[in-house]
């Protein structure tokens, strides 16, 4: 069936009422007596609005002609359809030239979602290979679904807006999370957002104030080798739907409500959350890629080409690049951290390859890209929490230059040089203490401290666990022949490649681990924890694991038994860093205000004498809190022999007693105290063993508490 409306002014079904076609918004916008479409494209000659009734239908119930005289305004192609209620399927098809030479590759007969569609419909026969070659695939095409967003109630929930000194945020994966049999969730809503709900409990209990989601957008899980699937999500095809997977019911509309519901509870529970989003590339690829959405609205408009016009620029790895700064790209990219912002109550943005923004229509880096002043300065997102990812696949590295004072970065500098000091390599201890003091020297002073985002494992290379126990990578699951995936994990397996070991060496696997955590937690910045290290959660050494959408990505439940010790550890030093100077009577402070008001005394394994030599593996701080009249003693020891370290004095005592905060060369529980339970320690000098790292308390009221023991 095919309508050709003949006036911009529609009559609705009872007549009493007229209603006009409008260039905005873009997307559709639902009235009581039915809805308004609008999409963009500059270059089509022809477009038609098509409408289905099921996702797997073979082609459309309805296909509308718009009128380029009445319905196209400018740029703008937009009908009103009376009687169109929530729930009704329906994408595009647009005609223009095909002609790549020129940067144009229009395809009559593609389905097209819609780029502000609100929810996506995946059917069974969807197909991406039929979305890569010529013709129609209408019966296989991915859909867009008409939304309501009003009839969610969201219960006078509202962002929390948590400075980023007061968090602690836990990058996980939606799916993965629960998706293995022994997660305990219902089958159901195993791999879910309804999933995680049942999971908040366990969230709350670690400790951690946000979640960092790997990406949630509508992607396309095709997009991958043969016989794997594309697991992560770094290929979204829609910048405002859900991903339907994760969603229970597999409803396109109950995964609005349930992704909401997650955020929701989440919130109640006193969690952020934060969306790592991918507005770099998209889903459509290179020039052998499926047309499914912006290829085939206009292409030249939304993508970075090559000077022959025909091929992609492809600073994202994926074989694309979103051409962020065009005033259409830009928009739609706004307007989407708007939408999940203000409707879908998210709490802020880990932005993948953030530095793609900072790439001209040419892909030329530019001094100030107008994308990021769009973001930094828009009012809705005044409030949003804003972390770049701050380097691209095309050599962009900006990692302590990226935006203003309100962005954040990814700070793989401390990644690496932890890594790198934990391990045991040389010209590494100058390299700690810029990272654990804020890494002034990447700020140059510039910025706040606090500007990084610390974090030694994310969801891109070895989990911590597998950091120290392999030597070199294992992804031959990925079907790239171990080609994939970084060759410089700076990891090391503690003797023995592989999980299994002996005891002496689970041992030091779990006492490296316990280091690396606290120096995640005990640095200055926002610490970021990867989903499964705290209970040693492994990858089998597959450090690109983009492509398991099996339990050698998933979070491994039984391992909360196994690997209880190192949970306990976590949790701990979770609650340390927050509640820093606990049991003192100013009231408990977090470590980066206590740090903001502390005098700083470097030492080595004597007082007041660091060594910052190529050779050295060691050094101590000492952290004077005049405010709350405390004082803490780090001592940090990569070395593979026991060092004596100097205790200072305090109070003119240089035989002090000490509560024991931690020593990760201890077993569990003695390896990290409990509150109030801390153990006295008294002398001038502590034993500091091999590979471990000790923290010591002294304030006024240590008497006292030395007397309860």
């Amino acid at each position: 069936m095919q309508l050709q409306p003949k006036s911009v002014v529609l009559q609705d079904p009872a007549g009493e009422q007229t209603h006009a076609t409008l260039p905005y918004p873009l997307g559709p916008t639902i009235t009581a007596n039915g809805t308004n479409f609008c999409v963009f494209s500059a270059s089509a000659t022809r477009m038609e609005l098509v409408l289905f009734d099921h996702a797997g239908d073979s082609g459309p119930s309805q296909v509308i002609v718009l009128d380029p005289v009445l319905h196209r305004t400018s740029h703008y192609w937009h009908i009103f359809l009376p009687g169109i209620k929530p729930g009704q399927l329906y994408g595009y098809r647009a005609d223009g030239p095909d002609d790549p030479a020129n940067g144009q590759r229009f395809d009559s007969q593609k389905v097209l979602i819609d780029p502000y569609g609100k929810s996506v419909s995946v059917g069974r026969n969807y197909d991406r290979a039929a979305a890569c070659k010529p013709g129609d695939n209408a019966a296989t095409c991915m859909k867009s679904v008409l939304a309501d967003l009003s009839t969610f109630d969201w219960e006078g929930d509202q962002p929390l807006h948590r400075p980023f000194r007061r968090s602690v945020i836990y990058e996980m994966h939606v799916a993965g999370f629960t998706r293995h049999p022994n997660s305990g969730v219902a089958p159901a809503n195993r791999g879910t957002y309804l999933g995680v709900v049942e999971k908040i409990p366990y969230l709350k209990e670690l400790g951690i104030t946000a979640v960092e989601l790997l990406p949630v957008y509508q992607f396309d899980a095709g997009d991958a080798p043969p016989e794997v699937t594309n697991y992560w999500g770094y290929d979204p095809i829609s910048f405002f739907a859900p991903h339907l997977a994760y969603s229970a019911s597999r409803d396109p509309l109950a995964c609005l409500d349930e992704f909401r519901t997650m955020v929701k509870e989440l919130h109640r529970a006193g969690i952020e959350v934060i969306l790592d989003v991918v507005y770099n590339h998209t889903a459509e690829g290179d020039e052998k890629g499926p047309t499914l959405c912006f290829r085939g609205l206009e292409n030249r408009f939304y993508y970075i080409l090559n000077k022959d016009q025909a091929t992609y620029a492809n600073y994202s790895g994926a074989g694309n690049t979103l051409k962020a700064n065009h005033s259409v790209v830009k928009r739609l990219i706004v307007d989407s951290l708007r939408y999940w912002t203000s409707e879908m109550h998210v709490d802020g943005f880990r932005f993948d390859l953030a530095s793609i923004f900072s790439r001209n229509h040419f892909g030329e880096p530019m001094m100030n890209p107008p994308i990021l002043w769009e973001i930094d300065s828009d009012p809705v997102l005044a409030g949003a929490k804003l972390i770049a990812e701050p380097w691209d696949a095309g050599g962009l590295y900006q990692v302590g230059s990226f935006g203003q004072d309100k962005w954040k970065e990814w700070n793989g500098k401390f990644r690496d040089e932890i890594r790198g000091f934990i391990k045991g390599d040389q010209n590494t201890v100058w390299r700690l203490r810029e990272r654990i003091t804020g890494s002034f020297d990447l700020y140059d002073g510039r910025r706040p401290a606090g500007q990084s985002i610390n974090f030694v494992t994310c969801h891109d290379g070895f989990t911590l666990n597998d950091l120290v126990s392999f030597d070199h990578k294992h992804n031959e699951a990925n079907n790239e022949l171990n080609s994939d995936g970084s060759n410089t994990n700076l990891s090391w397996n503690c003797g023995l490649e592989g999980t299994e070991a002996t005891p002496d060496i689970q041992l030091l696997r779990d006492r490296q681990i316990k280091n690396c955590y606290a120096l995640s937690l005990l640095s200055v910045g926002t610490p970021m924890l990867l989903m499964g290290d705290e209970v040693r959660r492994t990858q089998q050494g597959n450090n690109n694991a983009y492509c398991q959408d099996n339990e050698i990505s998933w979070f491994d439940w039984s391992l909360c038994d196994r690997n209880a010790d190192v949970l306990r550890f976590v949790r701990n030093m979770i609650r340390l860093r927050l509640n820093f100077n606990q049991g003192a009577k100013e009231g408990r402070i977090t470590l980066e205000d206590y740090l903001s008001k502390a005098r700083i005394e470097w030492h080595g394994v004597q007082l007041g004498k660091p060594d910052w030599g190529r050779n050295s593996h060691s050094v101590a701080l000492t952290l004077h809190n005049i405010a709350v009249s405390q004082v803490r003693y780090i001592a940090i020891n990569a070395y593979w022999q026991p060092l004596e370290f100097e205790l200072p004095p305090v109070n003119g005592n240089s035989v002090a007693s000490w509560l024991r905060l931690i020593d990760t060369s201890l077993p569990s529980p003695d390896d990290i105290s409990e509150e109030g339970k801390d153990a006295i320690v008294s002398g001038a000098h502590y034993l500091v063993n091999p590979r471990s790292i000790v923290m010591l308390h002294y304030d006024d009221a240590i008497k006292g508490h030395a007397a309860t023991h």
